[in-house]
């Protein structure tokens, strides 16, 4: 699933409403503490001071996602193009496999159309299982079935708790939202005040709460209209939940045409480089390579870099033969560093996976993951895919980088609130909140998420390559982890509120710091002497 930063998240149910402090500037990410205070990643620093006149080669990023708008006037001059084929012609012309695929490939498309919703892991585990364990007992199951039908009892049970804790969430803000609209309907037009609210007369079973909610809203300057835009995002989220995520009587998988049970197959999908929503993706590659120092916009981390844009992330838990197929594309199509901002809780099937990650490794192309936006412990809880690629989990991939996000507001709150961490499964943090980059229709928006630290990183790597491409991706992880700057104070643990539990901000991550790209240039400036 695209790990974003979801709208409803500000919305307590028990009632009360979170409000943001003022966000920072648009372009904090590559700010530095010294010169401007903010813990950014001093990327402006870096250019000005150490790569200024500097030659570089252009480096190939691949962003395996949602799609990406590849017509965007801050993408446009910087999307890789497949010198190879000739544009339009219905002819694989280079012979790899794909037609016309100019920018990319798109692995969740076919002749049927797109795939936007899809299925949850946990859900399509559960449909397989149920075909052959549900209305049995431990008692039907032979001794070689025992470990299966374990699986089977908890997924059905992880599964059945989702469901019943999404269906009154959507009521619930169903509710707030017929009540929220009811309140902009009664006022028609007069000042959204306390004392217009509670002169309307509203009442009923449950208002009561939704409407102190809705005062302490307008108390704290906040539009109605505005908050009904969040719970109607609400609604859609878990909507979204019960339609298609845990939904097992939905299956989009027909519209791409493949053989899903050959795990192997690689040439099925579209050159339909958007798809239905591009709006991940699209900020994504911003992040890593908008164009620098024209003039609009926001820039991207990296100055002489060209994006690969690889569909294979839908609304819903991408599935592992897609990932495994389009890290195989990305790496036979010439890319150095691969972003890959999604994950989910449970693996279909995990080795096909690690094979393509052995096969980029011995490519030596560097593959830079998101760790998760659940503030969850990734060393004890499963976060996939990761760089465990063998039966021994402590043999890793040395072409990874798992990455946490890093907060503008720092000090104690340094680690972003739902950033997932680990003292050995997380490598380093990187800037990963209200990070204003790209938008299709070509927009601009602040979003925040792992899935933005991710490529902010996979940025830094990619000026590493491009500036020092003598480096191969495991020195480029090696010194983008040991010139982290390491932050020496304690902060909150992810998911604590203010007064909660606090821990080194070393212990959240192998290196214990966060991504800078003046000192990873620095360390490789003396490493190329």
């Amino acid at each position: 699933m695209k790990i974003k930063n979801l709208a409803l998240s500000a919305l307590l149910i028990a009632g009360s409403l979170s409000l943001s402090a003022q966000g920072p500037t648009e372009n904090w990410h590559h700010l530095d503490m010294e010169k401007d205070g903010v813990q950014g990643m001093s990327t402006i620093k870096a250019y000005e001071e150490l790569l200024k006149g500097k030659k570089s080669t252009t480096v190939v990023v691949a962003v395996i996602d949602s799609g990406i708008e590849e017509v965007h006037d801050d993408l446009k001059n910087v999307m890789w193009v497949n010198e190879g084929e000739i544009p339009g012609n219905g002819i694989d012309d280079d012979k790899n496999g794909y037609i016309d695929d100019i920018h990319g490939w798109n692995f969740i498309g076919g002749a049927n159309g797109e795939i936007n919703q899809d299925n949850l892991e946990i859900t399509r585990l559960y449909r397989m299982y149920m075909e052959k364990y549900e209305g049995k007992s431990a008692d039907d199951i032979s001794k070689k079935d025992k470990a299966d039908f374990k699986r089977y009892q908890d997924i059905k049970t992880a599964w059945q708790e989702s469901v019943d804790n999404a269906a009154p969430l959507r009521t619930r803000y169903s509710e707030m939202l017929r009540v929220t609209n009811l309140v902009i309907e009664k006022l028609d037009g007069s000042e959204q005040n306390t004392e217009n609210i509670n002169g309307l007369g509203i009442s009923g079973e449950g208002v009561e709460q939704t409407l102190s909610i809705i005062v302490r809203n307008v108390e704290a300057g906040r539009k109605l209209e505005d908050l009904a835009g969040s719970l109607q995002g609400g609604v859609d989220y878990f909507s979204g939940q019960l339609d298609y995520y845990y939904n097992v009587d939905f299956d989009p998988r027909n519209i791409i045409g493949d053989d899903y049970s050959n795990a192997k197959e690689t040439n099925y999908g579209n050159n339909t480089y958007e798809g239905p929503d591009a709006s991940h993706g699209t900020h994504v590659g911003g992040i890593i390579g908008a164009e620098r120092g024209n003039g609009i916009g926001m820039d991207g981390v990296a100055d002489n870099v060209r994006i690969m844009t690889i569909r294979a992330v839908p609304d819903g838990d991408e599935r592992d033969k897609d990932v495994a197929a389009a890290i195989r594309y990305a790496v036979d199509n010439g890319a150095s560093v691969i972003n890959m901002s999604f994950g989910k809780a449970y693996s279909w099937n995990k080795d096909i996976v690690n094979k393509a990650v052995k096969y980029a490794m011995k490519k030596d192309v560097l593959l830079v993951h998101a760790a998760g936006n659940s503030n969850q412990d990734n060393d004890t809880t499963d976060n996939f895919p990761n760089d465990s690629y063998k039966k021994n989990p402590a043999k890793k991939a040395s072409n990874w980088l798992e990455i946490g996000a890093l907060d503008w507001k720092g000090e104690s709150n340094s680690p972003a609130r739902f950033s997932n961490y680990g003292k050995n499964n997380v490598d380093v943090f990187a800037p990963g909140v209200d990070i204003y980059a790209t938008w299709p229709d070509n927009g601009y928006n602040a979003i925040s998420g792992t899935s933005m630290a991710s490529p902010a990183c996979a940025g830094v790597a990619a000026v590493l390559r491009s500036y020092f491409p003598a480096l191969s991706a495991a020195d480029v992880r090696e010194i983008i982890m040991e010139s982290s700057t390491k932050l020496d104070w304690d902060v909150l643990l992810p998911g604590q509120e203010e007064g909660g539990k606090t821990v080194p901000f070393s212990e959240l991550s192998v290196s214990g710091g966060t991504v800078n790209m003046y000192n990873a240039v620095q360390m490789a400036m003396a490493r190329a002497k």
